[in-house]
């Protein structure tokens, strides 16, 4: 019975949320992420954050690196949102990897040849990285996590550990500098899979770029190759707490992630204690997630925790302790042994992984 309880939370569907249209008569600037030839998906986000300010906002995409892949790329964000209209490259191997100083001076660069009234980047590692700096260099403050716009320069962003919401009106100068939060600005599917118009790709004229690059030095770039979804853009998180005890026993959420096409998330107390990489921790200083199915095995619930996922559109979670915080959240809960209901689970899910789209019909 209560497998069948978490199974049925599978088959739950969201509605993705769109913000509010206003107007806005300049153009916006995305500094945007790239890798492999493609925009990341926070990226992407972020342009539709800018196409929120304005119905006819003139939106340009600003990109930065060196080789084929930057190119591949150029060629992918002209086409990947129908309401971008300019792609800026900066072809330089002062770009080839992502430090923030010669990002921050190539966004104030930018901005001395465009004039934008807003510049936006995902408020993920990469957009924390830059944006202060430059922020910084065009003398204005940011404002950061933003989750709403219900104007040009009235932003929503969470406070106290996302207990609470604050209403911000940007009353500086130009430009509007934005970190926005990628899971409350979603890309629906039309978008993705509509035929818009090719934007046009120019060059940025970086002859009169500082080479003197500041206080950094690339060292070297670490990842783990896996065939998981990646776990700040999955649409189904599966995460453990501490209760599992062991990096062995994560082993267990991994296979169940498999079946499900899930992500694996873990909490800061599992990260600490050396179960699984810091790659993995959900929570506000960890990766903000907002899956349309988020589990949580063992997971107490504390509210650094919840601050990273408590936007999931359905939470399910498998915890002993009947009073722990998590229960106030979860749509679906259950109080019991993740030792035997994910045993249980994996045994009544079938081999062949699912995603949350594609649901069987045994479920």
């Amino acid at each position: 019975m209560a497998t069948r309880m978490i199974l049925g939370a599978i088959r739950k569907r969201a509605v993705l949320f769109l913000p509010p249209i206003f107007c806005l008569s300049h153009p916006t600037l995305v500094i945007a992420e790239h890798e492999g030839g493609a925009v990341k998906a926070p990226s992407i986000s972020a342009v539709a954050a800018a196409k929120s300010l304005s119905d006819d906002a003139s939106i340009s995409v600003l990109l930065a690196g060196s080789g084929p892949s930057l190119h591949e790329a150029a060629s992918h964000a002209a086409s990947c949102h129908p309401s971008i209209s300019q792609v800026l490259v900066a072809d330089s191997d002062k770009f080839k990897n992502p430090l923030a100083e010669p990002w921050a001076k190539l966004v104030h660069l930018a901005q001395q040849s465009g004039g934008y009234s807003h510049i936006i980047a995902a408020s993920n590692s990469f957009g924390k990285n830059v944006v202060p700096r430059a922020a910084a260099l065009l003398d204005v403050s940011p404002i950061t996590d933003v989750i709403g716009i219900s104007e040009s320069h009235t932003f929503v962003r969470p406070i106290y550990a996302g207990n609470a919401l604050s209403t911000v009106r940007y009353t500086g100068a130009n430009p509007c500098i934005l970190t926005i939060r990628p899971t409350s600005f979603p890309v629906s599917q039309k978008t993705v899979d509509s035929k818009p118009s090719q934007a046009s790709i120019s060059q940025v004229d970086l002859s009169t770029f500082d080479e003197d690059l500041g206080k950094s030095r690339y060292i070297s770039h670490t990842s783990q190759d896996s065939e998981r979804p990646d776990l700040g853009n999955a649409r189904v998180v599966v995460t453990g707490g501490r209760a599992l005890k062991s990096a062995e026993n994560f082993k267990m959420l991994e296979k169940l992630a498999n079946k499900l096409g899930a992500a694996v998330g873990a909490t800061r107390a599992a990260v600490d204690a050396g179960f699984v990489p810091n790659d993995l921790q959900v929570g506000q200083t960890g990766k903000i997630v907002a899956p349309e199915l988020y589990m949580a095995f063992g997971v107490s619930g504390a509210i650094q925790h919840l601050a990273g996922m408590r936007d999931s559109k359905v939470i399910v979670a498998v915890n002993k302790d009947g009073d722990a915080p998590i229960f106030q959240v979860a749509d679906y809960g259950l109080v019991g042994d993740l030792f035997e209901v994910i045993p249980e689970l994996l045994e009544k899910l079938p081999e062949k992984k699912y995603s949350i789209i594609c649901i069987p019909s045994f479920l």
